[in-house]
């Protein structure tokens, strides 16, 4: 009943703003707090901002007061001390209303470290603005794996990635796989270009089980792609971009494929070229 109250009152949010006057917007991220330049009215659109929960910004000089960031919705608002009410009851909306805090999803990239990996091989892996970029350096014989510390049997797990557009370099996201080495131990779900026969969101062991995106015609090149991989047993299902292109179920699986292991992101160079791929917004969400 309280979310149902929260969720009915925060359709009149924004009319209830719109008379606030404009601010400096304040971008909140792990470590860092800028205004945006030029000020800007409340309900702005930031898409690409993320604002969980409350944030209440020390006395500033700068700012003129106390300022408060949260998010409703996928709109990013902030007001002065007065207005601190309406901000706690939207944060509370936005947390109660947060679909993957309830469902159990876990972020497992932070935005700032890689704390939650442990890399193997011989690529170079590095946070970037935010952004996880793995390569060879320059050197394309450099090849490895950056793993998730924790295993994972049955899952659920949503990423972003972008790669390098050459020939057959690839990456991947091997699937309980041994935490010991920088081969594939298990299934992988395959990050590629179609025309080169490296099927995006295509399941492959050995051989291809399933091709993804075969045609190519799914995956934004040079871009980011949005990938959802749901492993259960020995059911695999892969989203690319919100539409469906890959559901197998081995009929015959390997013991060790069913087997809990760690979550590996792939890269290797290829035809003698050092390439790059990029991840973010990588989380998580065990199946019991």
């Amino acid at each position: 009943m309280l979310r149902r109250g929260l969720q009915k009152s925060g359709e009149h949010l924004d009319r209830l703003l719109e008379g606030l006057g404009e601010f400096p917007l304040l971008l909140i991220a792990p470590g860092r707090l800028q205004p945006a330049q030029p000020p800007v009215k409340p309900g702005h659109q930031r898409l690409h901002l993320i604002v969980k929960s409350i944030e209440v910004l020390g006395e500033s000089t700068k700012f003129r007061g106390v300022y408060v960031c949260f998010a409703h919705g996928d709109t990013i608002y902030h007001m002065m001390r007065w207005n601190l009410i309406i901000a706690v009851l939207s944060g509370l909306l936005c947390t109660l209303a947060e679909p993957a805090d309830q469902d159990g999803w876990r972020t497992l990239f932070d935005g700032k470290t890689l704390d939650n990996f442990v890399p193997i091989g011989s690529a170079v892996w590095k946070v970037e603005d935010g952004i996880i970029v793995g390569g060879q350096d320059g050197d394309p014989k450099k090849a490895g794996l950056l793993t998730t510390k924790d295993a994972f049997k049955d899952f659920e797990i949503v990423l972003d990635f972008m790669i390098d557009e050459h020939g057959k370099y690839n990456s991947g996201v091997y699937l309980r796989n041994d935490r010991k080495t920088a081969g594939r131990t298990g299934y992988q779900v395959n990050i590629g270009r179609g025309e080169a026969q490296e099927y995006c969101a295509g399941i492959y062991t050995d051989k291809w089980l399933a091709k993804g995106d075969e045609k190519d015609t799914i995956r934004k090149k040079l871009d980011w792609n949005t990938m959802r991989i749901l492993a259960k047993g020995p059911h695999i299902v892969v989203d690319l971009n919100g539409q469906r292109v890959a559901d197998y179920t081995d009929p015959d699986p390997p013991a060790k494929f069913l087997q809990e292991g760690v979550i590996g992101l792939q890269t290797y160079g290829a035809e003698n070229h050092a390439g790059w791929v990029k991840f973010r917004n990588i989380k998580i969400r065990e199946i019991k």
